[in-house]
Order: C-alpha cells, then structure tokens, then sequence
C-alpha cells in the first residue's frame, strides 16, 4: 500500500474509528465485539500482502485505543488515596504502552527495503575515505584485527586512509600502528570521550567521507564499494549506516539454553526499525559500521558533544539541516557482543541515559529543521528507553490488590478483561506478523524486564539533571574460567518475584474462601493471572543472569573451505575446514596419518590465493581435527582476517523463521526450567564435594 492512499484510508475511516473507539458495551457485547473482531483479524492474517498489514495495523490500534478510551472514562474512580495513586500510575503506565505502540506501527509500517548504489568503473571518480577506529582503554587483542580488517577493504589504496584513534594514548598501540602502516593519532586530553576524539581527528585528516568502526567491529572487504556509491549519487546524503551484527552471543543468547534458536536482541533495531526510518528519512546513526560526509560533519560543528550518545545525536543536527540519511540493511561488519550480564545493563544506561538527554537538551519535537514523521520517529526512540518505571509499574500493580486489598481499577474484572482480551491479543499477532523474523513474541517482556529496576533511577535522573553523567566504555573480549549466577545483578527481580508468589498463593486462598474474606472470585482470578503472566517472564529474566563459561578468547564462525594438510613427513592430505577462528580451527577428518605423523600447517586454498599457516593438534574425534594457529606475524595474520573475518559473504545469515507466539512461549517456559534445573544440579554436586560456595565472578567484571 502506497503512502497516498494509507493516508487516504485514515481520513475515510476516522468517522468510524471514533464510533468504535468511544461506543460502551457491558461486558457480554463487548465480548461478542472482542472475538468478532480477533477472528476477522486471525483470517485476515493468512493473507501476507502488504495492503493487509496496514489493515490489521489500523484495527489493533483502534481496539487498543478502544480500551485506553474505556480505561479513561470508566475505571478512574477510587476510595481512597491510595488507591487514586497506584491506579493513576498504573493507567499512565498503561498510556505509554499504548503511545509505543502506536510509534512502532509507524515507523513500522512502511519499511524501507534500501539497494547498494554501485559505484563508477572509473575510480578517479571515487572519493576520498578516511577510517577511524576510536579506542580507549581496550586490549590491543581486540583492537588489532579492527586495523588489520580495515586494511583488507577493496578500494584504491591512494585513496583510503585508516587511522588509530588512541585516546589511552599507549605506547604499544603507537608501535603497532607503525609496524602495520596506518595513521596514529591521541591527544592530550580525553574530553568529551568518543565524540572528542574524532572531532579532533577531524581536525587532522582530509577525507572527503568518514568511516567509523568501533574498535571491536572488522569490516568485510566490500564495507566501501557497498556503500561509498549512495553519496555519489546523492550530494545531499550525508550520512549510510549499516547494521551491527556480531558473531559473538550475547548474554541472552550464551546463558538460556534455546537461546541461539532465537534472534538477537538487536535484530529488531537493526532491522524493522532503522528501515521504517529509512523511509522517513530519520535513519539513527549507532557509532559505528557508517560512513559519513565530512562537509556535512563540518556543517553542525562535528560529531555531538552534548549526550553520552553521540551517534544519534549527530544524526539528529544533520536532519535539523536538511541533510539525508540512509541505512543499508546488510552486515558488512561484526562485531563483539557484551559478554556479561552486567556489562550489558552498563552499556545500556548509557544508552538510555544518553536519549533522555536528547530529549532534554534538543527535543526533536520542537525546534525547526525536522518533518512531523521525523519527530514522531525519535520521539519513539527517545520514549522507548523511558520503559523502566512502566515495566516496574506492571509488575507490581497485582501486589495492591492480592496483598493489600486495594482496587486500583474500578470495574468489573469481566469487563476489564473484555476490553483488554483484543487489545493484548492483536497487538501480539500484528507484531508477530510485522516483526516475527526479526523479534519473537514475548522475548522483548525478557528483554525490558531485566533493565528495568537498573533503568528507572538513572532515566529519571537524567530527565531532571540531563547534564549529569559521563560515557562508559563497554569492556570486549573478556573470559570467564567458571560459571555462576550473578545474584547481584537480579536481586530486585528476586525480591518481586517472591512477592509475587507470595501474592498469588495469597489470592488462591483467598478465592477458594471467597465467601469468607468477601471478595470477587473473578477480581481475584484476574489479579491471579496476571501476577502468573508477570512472575513468568521476571524468572525468564532471572535465569539469563545465569552465566555460564566463556574460555574461548576467539570464536569460532562456521564456514566450510577447501584446506590442505601439511605433515612432518612431507605428506599432503586434501579436506575442507568445519569451523574457522582467528585461534585455530576445526578440519574434516580425511584419514589417521594424524595419529603417527605429526601435523605442522595448514594451507587454506582461497579463489585469490591460498595463505600457509603453522599449526599444533589439540585434539582429535572420529570426524575431525582441531589444531590451534602458532603465533603469526602481522603480515600473516592480515591475510588470516581476510579469510576469516572480512570475506565478503561472512556476515550473510538465513533468514529467520517465522515468529509463532505460541511456540515462543513455550520456548521461554524451556529455557526457565532448562536454567533452574541445571542451577540446582550444581550445587547438589559442589555440596557433595563440599563446596557450597558458588563460584566466584572473575576479576574482569565490574559492578554496575
């Protein structure tokens, strides 16, 4: 469906949608109403053409919006203070929910599905690039296959530049910049972190675009031919951001068993979301994996200095000026994903921090420069990282009832759950429908819900003192020799849960006695339920602060290349690798000459050549071989990440199969279980071995 016509579509229907919106019914209409309209809107839903989306998008947020109305005009009549204060705080939480989702219909509605721009075949007409990886005060490890990455990128060598931005300002990173041949560039100062930093790299180079990658992030060799061709074609694009996909688990991924069955935590962001924008032109810079135009940096004064996120900061001022934004929904990059819990909160205050700050100190609502679709777009970036406080809100608001016998919604628990049945239960189809390869039903409730008691001090903080705060890097790379559970970083999501249940055995006595405690069956079976649907996903969130071990310094990618096999009689045998890191790798098996002739390298056979590696055996199995790579010079190691790491293809992924919300909520239950389990068999076997005590974090981890 065109954008003419959806517009034409809402103006046709919005007669109607007020005489839905605001028409009452008692409950038993309301019920006939309700599955009416879901059956309509499960039929319409086996038809995938676009046209339908919009229309089952525009009858979710009418039945939504339906029960906000009901909500507002019916159920705002309390007996005391107390109760006006918790259920007022719940119907705001409850209005918020709605407002996000009414965004991300929006953005979501028209997605963006953006082409590479091939550039000219004559290369004098290619420009000038200047590649900056910041860095701070992670380890050369992490840092040097970023450099060497970046050096493998296809593109005239007269015209690329790669610079060390070293804002540690360390010895041994100014000595590996020399002896791999690129720029080095620190500073006396560190002020305003990140974005000080390249602003005075800036200040140094002459690029006519600049190429950002965090210093964890390596590039596949197309990065710029895939990308540098939009700005030729158009003057006024002043910033192409690509996706941030990491080969690395995330702590969601690494600590819940059918973790990797599901997509990252990101994929919704660098999916769905950065293409509705696109197509509004209100794409979001991220830091890193973009290519920037430098006039156009120049023009606002360079990277942001005002937030602790600069990136989308800066996108922010160059939309103010008329300037363009693309995203290119292809992983032309990877990179490392936080490997602790812990670290992943860290890393997300800031970035919550650094949007309420946004929209402190430059509110895309207001000021000139920015379309209405524009606003509305940041306006749900900028109020998505305010979900703490709502999540808690959620949470807690069946405590009231079950524990303290406070009503906090004045009706009927029939007619509540009347109206809010459609409401929950369209807005989970039409986000499975929209979003169902990209983010699984229910995971976002895991997802928000362990931020959330580490987000709502800081956001609202923040939304009072915006200049408060300083940027945090996030630590790379890290290992962890044993697994535990961090009790320290869910002790709040533990503390509720135990309210809960103590709620929900309370509301289960209560309702079995109903006559003699005089209360509503119904009310209680309400209150019941949703403090069960509540507790379930407060122990998903739980069980992902169960981490397990990480003693791989590098990891291994699946890919499958022809390889000879190099033994100390002089002997070859052909095979094909089954895994590939820049440590070692895994090789078929192709006969038992390993077990009386020593191995000494391999030779990966490449279509541009083929590269000699030393090696050593660690082990061997009935199908194949693991050896682990000798120390490497550079010049070696350079070709190692081009194989590894930077081929053009290493990033492409299937695409996901389709969300089932039913099937997602099944695999939750799994995981809960899986986690527990596993948990208690632990400490059954430390304390038959009398050690009850759990192992202990190692000394890389902060506290938050």
């Amino acid at each position: 469906m065109k954008k003419p016509l959806f517009w034409l579509l809402l103006l046709v229907m919005a007669p109607i949608a007020v005489l839905i919106i605001t028409t009452p019914m008692d409950s038993q209409k309301q019920y006939i109403f309700a599955l009416i309209s879901i059956l309509c809107l499960v039929l319409l839903n086996f038809s995938k053409k676009h046209a339908i989306s919009v229309v089952l998008i525009l009858i979710s947020a009418l039945m939504s919006t339906r029960y906000i109305y009901f909500r507002a005009t019916q159920t705002l009549y309390f007996n005391s203070e107390i109760e006006a204060i918790l259920g007022t705080g719940l119907f705001l939480a409850e209005l918020y929910t709605w407002v996000m989702l009414l965004l991300s219909y929006f953005q979501g509605v028209f997605p963006l599905e953006r082409k590479i721009d091939p550039l000219p075949e004559d290369q004098r007409l290619w420009p000038t690039v200047d590649i900056y990886v910041p860095t701070y005060n992670e380890s050369l490890d992490v840092v040097r296959d970023t450099v060497l990455a970046a050096q493998c990128i296809d593109y005239p060598q007269d015209k690329l530049k790669i610079y060390l931005l070293d804002d540690g300002k360390r010895s041994e990173f100014a000595v590996f910049a020399a002896d791999v041949g690129v720029g080095y560039i620190t500073r006396t100062n560190n002020a305003h972190a990140k974005a000080g930093n390249l602003n005075h790299a800036m200040e140094l180079t002459q690029g006519e675009l600049i190429c950002v990658f965090d210093c964890d992030h390596v590039a596949t060799r197309v990065f710029l031919q895939a990308t540098v061709g939009a700005f030729l074609k158009d003057s006024r694009l002043a910033l192409l951001q690509t996706p941030h996909y990491f080969y690395s688990p995330d702590p969601f991924e690494r600590n819940l068993t059918r973790g990797r069955s599901i997509p990252n935590e990101g994929a919704l962001f660098y999916g769905p979301i950065q293409k509705g924008n696109d197509n509004w032109n209100a794409t979001f810079f991220c830091g890193s994996c973009a290519v920037i135009r430098r006039s156009a940096l120049q023009q606002i004064g360079g990277f942001a200095v005002e937030t602790v996120t600069e990136d989308a900061h800066t996108a922010l001022k160059l939309q103010r000026l008329g300037w363009r934004t693309a995203y290119l929904g292809i992983p032309l990059a990877a990179g490392l994903a936080t490997e602790r819990v812990v670290l992943h909160v860290i890393q997300r205050n800031r970035w919550a921090r650094g949007m309420t700050q946004i929209f402190r100190v430059d509110n895309p609502l207001w000021g000139r420069g920015l379309t209405f679709p524009q606003r509305l777009c940041y306006l749900s970036a900028m109020l998505y990282f305010q979900f703490a406080l709502p999540r808690i809100v959620f949470l807690t608001a069946p405590l009231a009832y079950l524990l303290f016998n406070l009503n906090i919604i004045h009706s009927s628990a029939s007619l509540v759950f009347a109206y809010a049945l459609p409401h929950l239960l369209m807005s989970i189809i039409v986000g499975s429908r929209l979003n169902g390869r990209y983010r699984y039903s229910f995971w976002g409730e895991i997802y928000d819900l362990l931020l959330s008691f580490h987000l709502a001090l800081p956001t609202m903080v923040t939304m009072l003192f915006p200049k408060r705060g300083k940027f945090n890097v996030t630590d790379k790379g890290g290992l962890l020799n044993a697994g535990y559970f961090d009790f320290a970083i869910v002790r709040p999501h533990i503390i509720v849960a135990s309210l809960l249940v103590i709620a929900i055995i309370s509301g289960i006595v209560r309702a079995v006695g109903h006559n003699y405690f005089a209360v509503d069956p119904g009310v209680i079976a309400l209150n019941v339920g949703w403090a069960s649907y509540c507790l379930f996903f407060l122990l998903g969130a739980i069980a992902v602060a169960r981490e397990t071990r990480q003693v791989r310094k590098t990891i291994r990618i699946d890919v499958e290349l022809p390889v000879i096999i190099h033994y100390a009689s002089g002997i070859a045998s052909r095979s094909v690798t089954r895994d590939l890191s820049m440590g070692g790798c895994r090789i078929k098996l192709p006969d038992n000459r390993h077990l009386t002739d020593e191995i000494e390298e391999i030779e990966l056979e490449l279509n541009s050549g083929a590269i000699c590696l030393p090696v050593s055996m660690v082990g061997a199995s009935e199908d194949d071989i693991r050896l682990m790579f000798a120390e490497l010079p550079l010049s070696l190691r350079r070709e190692l990440v081009r194989v590894v790491l930077s081929r053009a293809d290493a990033w492409i992924q299937p695409t996901r199969a389709q969300d089932n919300p039913l099937v997602s909520f099944i695999t939750i239950g799994r995981c809960i279980v899986d986690v527990f389990i596993r948990s208690w068999r632990e400490w059954r076997a430390a304390a038959r071995a009398g050690n009850v005590t759990p192992p202990r974090k190692d000394d890389e981890e902060k506290a938050v």
